[in-house]
């Protein structure tokens, strides 16, 4: 079913009349053939907080912004509510992409999910876009190497009208304003952006070497192990801690040849760990040598961006390390390691990229969320999937949605699935369940969907051999987990998480959805006005639906309706 409302009378822009003439008043809708109005509604945030979003629970009516000769003025046609708003919402100034700005007087517009179309093209791009043409907004935006996120530093879709300027037009990446095919429906087209976030999320690469001009760390251990590097080692700058001779001298000689700077360190026990951080300003590879908990642990928040943590070692590690895993999240940290002398070998091409194992076992933790549902139905509808599915959620309600979403299908192909309720069995019986599940031998992939760090832990245990734990779940950066790191090295388990989505993400989903490949708009649970944003953000924070909640900002006076309950109050729609 396409969540595409149609009827004339729901289009309560009261400026259409006046240009539409004799035309049908959607073809004039669609065209952008009608009068602009003088005043818009806006839904602006001031500050952390539900009731800091609008003015009393209520949109704000501003005037229409104007646009000049380099921008576009596009109308929001419609606009999904993420669990991302809701975090800005809950953290506001606090939160990071928010970081430095002061709400109060520069108050932001969220959204960042929105289906547009061009009503207005400033003088000097009149040659690449016209009125009319649609588009969706690929959000993670680039301007000048600084991170200019559209619903975030640019304002977003939470209202009628929009302005889009040279930071998304002439981004670093190119233009990140996608065309849409006029067949798409709008929520079908503003769905594309968390559909693509589920790609990404198996499309996560990384390096195979040490970063090229970057910084590292290599942190030696005592013992006799003939270490090698096996790799060339182009860093900018290298340190070395407690390192043997073998190591040192051919890092000595290399640096003496030009390759990079080389600073050798006290010992580990006497460096200042803060001031290591201060100085360098985080390491894009740390190698560890040995099987020391205490060091990996020490070491790891000094990781930068991208930033990758080999650990070389032979024996267990003997107890849990404290990781941050909204840094695997949001920073893109990697755990790799090996269990051989030769330190490349940690950087091989395990599980690269991310993709979910053909014909393995995989087991989604919080499948039952609207985000959840989603990557579960790509598991289920891929031609080379995983053929045993485990899903778990707290709740059954989600739980029996999402069967009766994906269980069609997957009998059709005749996968094995499951959706368990762990909080009706008791610890020592659903451990076992997991277990008899992967059958023994662990799953190929744990997707983490719900922000529970008790949950990442409890995953480790069940990890199979060169399993991937796959960190989709928004943790905020400094969420501690106590994760055992041996089967890092000992069994090539992988740690990777990703946030957001590249513009080929983006052309990629919104292809199958043209194509009819893929129905995003099967993950739409609920519809409202602009007058329904606010309580969408609130059912969103609640998980009150399985799915997506979408908003139609030019529908006025709709109050948040589950998609079910339209054919009661909106058959014709429905």
């Amino acid at each position: 079913m396409r969540v595409e409302i149609k009827r004339k009378s729901l289009m309560a822009d009261p400026g259409m009349a006046g240009g539409a003439h004799m035309k049908d008043k959607l073809q004039a809708y669609r065209d952008a053939d009608y009068c602009l109005p003088k005043e818009i509604l806006a839904w602006r945030l001031y500050g952390a907080g539900i009731e800091n979003f609008g003015k009393d629970g209520k949109p704000e009516k501003i005037p229409m912004p104007e646009y000049g000769p380099d921008e576009l003025l596009v109308r929001i046609d419609a606009v999904g509510i993420c669990f991302s708003d809701v975090k800005v919402i809950n953290q506001g100034n606090n939160h990071p992409r928010i970081t430095g700005r002061d709400l109060k007087k520069n108050p932001v517009i969220l959204g960042h999910e929105p289906s547009v179309t061009v009503v207005g093209v400033g003088e000097n791009l009149r040659d690449r876009f016209k009125k009319g043409q649609r588009f969706i907004v690929q959000a993670d935006v680039f301007y000048g190497g600084k991170s200019m996120a559209f619903g975030y530093v640019l304002p977003g879709a939470q209202t009628q009208y929009q302005v889009i300027g040279k930071e998304i037009l002439e981004g670093d990446e190119g233009c990140y304003l996608l065309p849409v095919k006029p067949s798409v429906g709008y929520s079908e087209a503003a769905l594309t952006e968390p559909w693509a976030c589920v790609v990404a999320a198996y499309r996560i690469s990384r390096r195979q070497s040490v970063k090229q001009g970057g910084r590292l760390w290599i942190v030696g251990a005592p013992g006799d192990h003939d270490y090698t590097f096996g790799m060339n080692v182009n860093s900018k700058h290298v340190v070395a801690t407690d390192l043997d001779w073998s190591l040192l001298d051919t890092l000595e000689m290399w640096a003496g040849a030009g390759k990079f700077e080389l600073t050798i360190t006290p010992t580990f026990d006497e460096l200042d760990l803060e001031e290591m951080g201060r100085r360098y300003g985080g390491f894009d590879d740390i190698i560890i040598l040995g099987s020391d908990a205490g060091v990996i642990q020490r070491c790891a928040p000094l990781l930068a961006k991208d930033g990758i943590m080999n650990i070389v070692a032979f024996e267990p590690l003997g107890r849990s390390v404290k990781i941050d895993i909204g840094k695997i999240h949001y920073q893109g940290h990697s755990y790799v390691g090996t269990k051989t002398t030769k330190i490349s070998s940690g950087y091989s091409m395990v599980r690269v990229p991310s993709e979910l194992k053909s014909g393995g076992t995989a087991w989604y933790i919080g499948a039952g969320g609207p985000m959840g549902q989603m990557h579960v139905q790509r598991a289920v509808d891929m031609p080379n999937g995983p053929a045993r599915i485990l899903c778990t959620d707290v709740d059954d309600a989600r739980l029996e949605s999402l069967m009766s979403r994906v269980l069609p299908s997957a009998e059709k192909k005749g996968l094995e699935i499951r959706a368990v309720n762990p909080s009706r069995l008791g610890r020592k019986k659903f451990y076992r369940l997991v277990e008899d599940f992967a059958q023994g031998r662990g799953f190929d992939d744990v997707i983490v969907l719900a922000p529970v760090a008790s949950l990442v832990e409890e995953a480790i245990p069940f990890m199979a051999e060169e399993g991937l734990l796959n960190i989709f779940a928004g943790f905020p950066v400094g969420t501690i987990a106590n994760i055992d790191l041996t089967g890092v090295y000992e069994k090539n388990m992988r740690l990777v998480g990703s946030s957001g989505s590249k513009i080929k993400d983006m052309l990629d989903t919104l292809e199958a959805t043209e194509s009819g490949e893929l129905a995003t708009d099967k993950s739409v649970a609920a519809i409202g006005g602009i007058e329904a944003s606010w309580e969408g953000m609130l059912a969103t924070k609640e998980g009150r639906f399985t799915g997506k909640i979408i908003i139609y900002p030019h529908i006025r006076g709709m109050a948040l309706t589950p998609i079910q309950d339209l054919k009661h109050s909106l058959p014709n729609v429905y």
